[in-house]
């Protein structure tokens, strides 16, 4: 298996905006966020060192990860639903006006 960043900012760049929003706007967004990073690192660095940890450990530390990255991915894809559903029913009415 490959070793890989899982910045939210790099697997979800079109919610780059919206994440650097959050961080700015929500504190508590932006501490998840920085435990994530945290994390994130941690793991990489692990993997990279080739480290000696338990398969076990370095397993509850990229469920802990996903954990983190289920909690704050709702914060900025909500964010974007909202605008894709506006736009949607935007679409939706223009489409059943009648042409002037």
């Amino acid at each position: 298996m490959g070793i890989s960043s899982h910045q939210l900012q790099k697997e979800f760049p079109e919610f780059h905006d919206r994440i650097e929003a959050l961080k700015a706007s929500d504190p508590r967004f932006k501490e998840r966020l920085a435990r994530y990073s945290e994390l994130d690192q941690e793991i990489e660095g692990l993997e990279r060192r080739g480290a000696p940890i338990g398969d076990d450990k370095m397993h509850r530390l990229k469920a802990w990860r996903a954990q983190l990255k289920d909690e704050l991915g709702p914060n900025f894809a909500a964010d974007a639903n909202d605008h894709l559903h506006t736009a949607l029913q935007q679409v939706e009415r223009n489409a059943t006006q009648p042409n002037l």
